[in-house]
This record gives structure tokens, C-alpha cells and sequence, in this order.
């Protein structure tokens, strides 16, 4: 079995199939028969699990397992503690409210790499940096969630899938999990939590 992370770059889709090998998985990682765990978007970056190992992969999807997925996100303006409050306990995004997340503002913009496609930068319009934790993964959700009370999301970089970080892994670079790092998202994926 294979177990790798990658840092994706922006503008990377999460596949390895497609016309442009830079823009999928296959012009960065060269193993074949790993899997994307999930996605990321094609705008959002950083940590991406892939393997091969099927029943890890589906547990670590399932909505119903709640695993808990980390992302550093700049959104316009900076949000009101209302705002925040909203996004902790839940919004309705495409008629279904979702679950409750963990989310709190950062104090300084973090040490990111920098994208290779700047964000749009606005004189008269500051950014916030967040640190928002989900316990699921619906499509485009952050960017959903901050839209619907009022700051637009600009960039999304995830750092951590339950136990597992990215650390200091650069956009496109991709390393083999540990074996404490596959023992701890085995134990991650344990029961699901609750139906759905």
C-alpha cells in the first residue's frame, strides 16, 4: 500500500487525468495507482493525501466519520465576531445547514508560499486571515460559508487532515506519510459518528 501527501499548487486539478500533466497530479507525482483522498478545488491549495488503499480512503471521505480537515483562508474585509459566530454554528449553503466548524481569526497573516497567480488586492478593501476546521467536505464549501455572511473567500490553503500536516512541504513537492502518520489516520477512521 502507498500512502503520500502532496502540497497541491493552485491552478493543479485533484486528478491525474487530462490533456496538461501540469495541471493534474501527474506532472508532480509519478506513482502510479494512487488516488486522491478527496478533493481540493483547482483555486485551493496545500495538503492533498493520495493512495491506494481503498476501505483508508473511503473512511477518510465519508461524511459521516466527521473527520476534521484545517484550512487557512483569506477572505475580504475583516469579519465582525457576529460573522464568525455564524460560521461556528452552521449556515445554509444550497438549502442544508452545515455543520458546526471551528473558526477563529487570525492575528497576522500566516507565512504561506506565494501563489503563483497573486490574489486580487483591492486598496480600500482589507483581508482577514481565518483558521476555519470542518468536520466535512462539501463542494466549494468554504467558499459558500464565507460568502453567505459577507466576505468573499480569496484563498484557501489546507494544513492538516485530522492528525496529519502538511509542514513545511512547498506547492508541488510530495513526500511518502510515515508509518505513525498512516497508524494515526487508521485510528482516525474508526466508527462513524453519527448518520446523516
Amino acid at each position: 500500500m502507498r500512502y503520500v501527501m502532496i502540497s497541491k499548487p493552485y491552478g493543479v486539478q485533484s486528478q491525474f487525468s487530462g490533456d496538461d500533466p501540469t495541471q493534474t497530479l501527474k506532472g508532480y507525482v509519478p506513482i502510479p495507482g494512487v488516488y486522491p483522498v478527496g478533493r481540493l478545488d483547482q483555486d485551493s491549495e496545500g495538503l492533498l493525501l493520495l493512495t491506494d488503499d481503498g476501505p483508508l480512503s473511503h473512511r477518510l471521505t465519508d461524511p459521516r466519520y466527521e473527520h476534521p480537515k484545517t484550512y487557512l483562508v483569506q477572505v475580504e474585509r475583516v469579519p465582525a465576531e457576529e460573522a464568525l459566530e455564524r460560521l461556528r454554528s452552521g449556515v445554509e449553503i444550497q438549502g442544508v445547514r452545515t455543520l458546526p466548524a471551528e473558526i477563529r481569526r487570525l492575528d497576522a497573516e500566516p507565512d504561506l508560499p506565494e501563489r503563483p497567480v497573486p490574489v486580487r488586492f483591492r486598496k480600500n478593501v482589507p483581508t482577514a486571515w481565518l483558521e476555519v476546521k470542518l468536520r466535512e467536505g462539501r463542494n466549494r464549501q468554504i467558499r459558500r460559508m464565507t460568502a453567505a455572511v459577507g466576505h468573499p473567500t480569496l484563498r484557501i490553503y489546507r494544513i492538516a487532515l485530522g492528525p496529519v500536516s502538511l509542514g513545511d512541504l512547498q506547492p508541488g513537492q510530495w513526500r511518502n506519510l510515515t508509518a505513525a502518520e498512516v497508524r494515526a489516520l487508521s485510528q482516525l477512521s474508526g466508527s462513524p459518528r453519527r448518520k446523516r
